[in-house]
C-alpha cells in the first residue's frame, strides 16, 4: 500500500552547498527556521513569514570554520549559539558576542582551556576533535549544553569529565550541571515541547552511545539514562512519548518519557519489503532519522540502507500498534531520511543540497487513517 505526500514548499537554499552545510529546519512550538551553517556566516529564514518580507532572512557571522563544532539558533531568530571545541558562545547578528562560557578544549590529547579559536585554527588534531552540542529551550529563555570540563569558571582545575549543562540564554549564567560520564565522539539535543525537558543523544565511537533524558526544574538539573547504544530520534507532539532506533538499526522503539520504558517496537526485518532493485539478500534497517507527524503517526525511513539502489523510500508507522501503514509516495524521487519540520510537516534535501521541499501527508491519506 502506498501513502501520498502533499508538496508544501520547496525553498532555496541560502548559501553555496560547495562552502556550507546542508540546510535544516528547526522548529518549536508556533515556530519554524530554515537554518544553513557556512564557513563564515550563518544564514536563517522565517519559514511562517511571506518570502517578500526582508525581515524573514537574518546572516549571522561564524565565529570559526563549521568543522569547528555544531550550532544552534534561538527560536526569536536573535541570536546563534555555537558549540565549538573551546567554547559555547552567542552570537548576535551583528557580529556581537552576547556571552561566551569556555570550556576544556574537545581535542583529546590537548589540556589547554584556549582564549580563541586563533590558539589552534591551523591545527590539523583540533580539525578533527571530538564535539558536543547545543540546543535552546522551547521559550527560548535557555541553552542545553554538552561540552568538556572544566568550565572557564571553574579557576584551576584539571577536571575532564564532560558535562550537560543548562545556561540563561541571555548572559550565559550556568543554571544547573550534571556530569554526563561519557567519553563522547560527538552528541545532538532533540528538544521537547515542554521547555523544562531536553533529550541528548551522544555518540562514543564504538564504545556506546548512551540516550540522556533531562529535566531543569528551575533549581536543579537532573537527568536518567534511557539506553546505552541507542539513537533518540524524535519526540512527540504532546511530549509523552520518544522515539528511539539502536546502533544496529533493526528496529523502532516507542518509549514512555516519563520513565523511559518500551511501550512497542517495529522491526524492520520481516515488517518492510526489500527493495525492489535488491536481490532480497541485503538487510533493511531504519534510518537515523524519523519525525512525529501526529501524536499516533510516524515518517520513518530506510533511505541509508535504500541507497545503493538509487530510489529511497519513506513509510508511514501508526505508533498505536507500531504498524507499517505504507509506502510514503512523493510526487518526484526524494533523497536523504525525512527529517522533522514541525505543525505536522517534515522535510527533504535534494540531493545537490540546494534546496529542500516541504512535505505533508495528502488528505486522503489523513483519511485513510482515521
Amino acid at each position: 500500500m502506498t501513502v501520498a505526500a502533499r508538496l508544501v514548499a520547496t525553498l532555496a537554499a541560502p548559501l553555496d552547498p560547495a562552502s556550507a552545510e546542508a540546510p535544516r529546519v528547526l522548529h518549536w512550538p508556533g515556530r519554524r527556521l530554515l537554518v544553513q551553517r557556512g564557513d563564515t556566516e550563518l544564514v536563517t529564514l522565517d519559514l511562517d513569514v511571506p518570502s517578500a518580507d526582508r525581515t524573514r532572512e537574518v546572516r549571522f557571522p561564524a565565529p570559526w570554520p563549521r568543522h569547528f563544532g555544531s550550532v544552534t539558533v534561538s527560536p526569536e531568530q536573535d541570536t546563534v549559539v555555537f558549540a565549538g571545541v573551546h567554547a559555547v558562545r552567542s552570537v548576535e547578528a551583528t557580529g556581537v558576542t552576547r556571552w561566551e562560557v569556555r570550556h576544556g578544549c574537545w581535542d583529546g590529547s590537548c589540556p589547554l582551556t584556549h582564549l580563541s579559536f586563533d590558539e589552534y585554527a591551523h591545527d590539523k588534531d583540533h580539525f578533527y576533535a571530538d564535539s558536543g552540542s547545543a540546543a535552546v529551550s522551547a521559550d527560548g529563555r535557555h541553552v542545553w549544553a554538552h561540552l568538556r570540563g572544566p568550565l572557564g569558571s571553574d579557576g584551576d582545575t584539571k577536571d575532564d569529565q564532560e558535562l550537560w549543562v543548562v545556561l540563561d540564554a541571555t548572559d550565559g549564567k550556568v543554571l544547573g550541571r550534571v556530569d554526563t560520564m561519557t567519553v563522547a565522539s560527538g552528541s545532538e539535543h532533540t528538544p521537547h515541547p515542554d521547555p523544562t525537558r531536553m533529550g541528548l543523544s551522544i555518540g562514543e565511537g564504538e564504545e556506546g552511545s548512551p540516550v540522556l533524558w533531562g529535566r531543569w526544574d528551575g533549581q536543579q538539573l537532573t537527568s536518567v539514562q534511557v539506553g546505552i547504544e541507542r539513537i533518540l530520534l524524535a519526540v512527540s507532539p504532546s511530549g509523552r512519548h520518544l522515539l528511539t532506533v539502536p546502533l544496529g538499526q533493526w528496529s523502532l522503539s516507542l518509549h514512555q518519557v516519563e520513565d523511559g520504558s518500551v511501550l512497542r517496537k517495529l522491526d524492520a526485518k520481516g515488517t518492510v519489503p526489500a527493495h525492489p532493485r535488491s536481490t532480497g539478500e541485503d538487510r533493511v534497517y531504519w534510518d537515523y532519522e524519523a519525525v512525529f507527524v501526529d501524536e499516533d503517526t510516524i515518517v520513518a525511513g530506510t533511505s541509508e540502507c535504500d541507497a545503493r539502489y538509487g530510489t529511497v523510500r519513506h513509510w508511514l508507522v501508526d505508533v498505536r500498534g507500531m504498524t507499517l501503514g505504507g509506502q510514503i509516495l512523493y510526487p518526484f524521487p526524494v533523497s536523504g531520511p525525512a527529517r522533522s519540520a514541525g505543525d505536522g510537516t517534515w522535510h527533504t534535501v535534494s540531493e545537490d543540497r540546494t534546496s529542500v521541499h516541504l512535505w505533508r501527508l495528502a488528505e486522503d491519506a489523513t483519511k485513510h487513517r482515521r
